[in-house]
């Protein structure tokens, strides 16, 4: 059994990386957040020790490793962007490995100096990319394989409205230097995933860049993107809000739609589940997204 630490346990996604480890047979040792109401704890890990001060938590990683008692093996980062960096440096200091949500980090050069702490410590850093393993995404890439082999460049649509209310622009997720902006927070995964598939990057174009949507042109060595992402619900379709929805995804190859709208609750632990094996996806699968998303925040209209 793998003892676990978790960064951010009050965040939106914390639940998710609680279910995994448990589902995977592993325990969470401790947690940290500064945010104190986190019942969610309860259904999961309520033995789990907990910490609102990040300094205090670090102390225990540490007493933790020295004492060979419940040394932590992972730490999980659900924090805010713009501290995964610094998080995950906390991990590796403390002897375990990280496993850190999207993005990895803000900028391409975050990569390189965690890929020289890597060295230094002989730990791993892991990232969750987990359209990669959405079984959809995974036939599509097989089934454009044989067009690709041949040199062909596919036309594709990728449309990403989740609707947010007001509170996101007062929360870090507004805050461009903190989140990353509106491309960062919402679409470094399908901008990994069309890399992933559609294979090296060759340039973007900005059409729309405002606080709440970003749209525009990317294009890869066999695709040609036309993109749109945007927390605004007055951009949701008919047929997302006629059905209530408030979130709405659509990706076309070739003006036939990709069907991908469910399966994702369990990807996180299907994630985990490859990273335990040795197979998870690290800092060098990030950097084709990281470069993609640092270069639109450095783009204006």
């Amino acid at each position: 059994m793998k003892n676990f630490a978790l960064i951010g346990a009050a965040g939106y996604i914390a639940p998710r990386h609680m279910k995994a480890i448990r589902e995977t047979g592993h325990n969470l040792v401790c947690a940290l957040d500064p945010y104190d109401g986190i019942g969610i704890m309860d259904s999961y890990f309520p033995q789990a020790d907990f910490f609102t001060e990040p300094e205090r938590f670090d102390r225990h990683l540490d007493k933790l490793r020295r004492r060979g008692e419940k040394k932590i093996d992972y730490v999980s980062i659900c924090s805010p962007n713009y501290l995964h960096d610094a998080h995950i440096r906390m991990a590796l200091r403390n002897d375990a490995d990280a496993i850190c949500e999207k993005p990895l980090v803000l900028n391409p050069w975050n990569l390189d100096a965690l890929q020289e702490i890597e060295a230094e410590t002989g730990r791993k850093i892991y990232t969750i990319l987990q359209l990669r393993l959405h079984p959809a995404i995974q036939e599509l890439k097989a089934r454009v394989s044989e067009g690709i082999a041949q040199g062909k460049v596919f036309d594709v649509d990728l449309q990403y409205i989740t609707s947010r209310g007001r509170w996101y622009f007062i929360s870090w997720k507004g805050n461009v230097q903190k989140s990353g902006g509106i491309a960062t927070n919402i679409g470094v995964h399908f901008f990994d995933m069309l890399g992933w598939i559609f294979g090296a990057f060759k340039g973007v174009e900005l059409t729309v860049n405002q606080p709440a949507k970003a749209g525009g042109h990317l294009w890869f060595e066999h695709a040609n993107v036309n993109w749109f992402l945007s927390v605004d619900d007055r951009d949701l379709p008919p047929e997302a809000t006629e059905q209530g929805k408030r979130t709405f995804r659509k990706i076309s190859i070739e003006g036939a739609d990709l069907e991908f709208s469910e399966g994702f609750t369990d990807l996180h632990t299907h994630s985990y589940r490859h990273i335990l094996e040795g197979k998870g996806f690290g800092l060098e699968d990030s950097r084709k997204s990281i470069e993609i998303v640092s270069q639109i925040r450095k783009m204006s209209l």
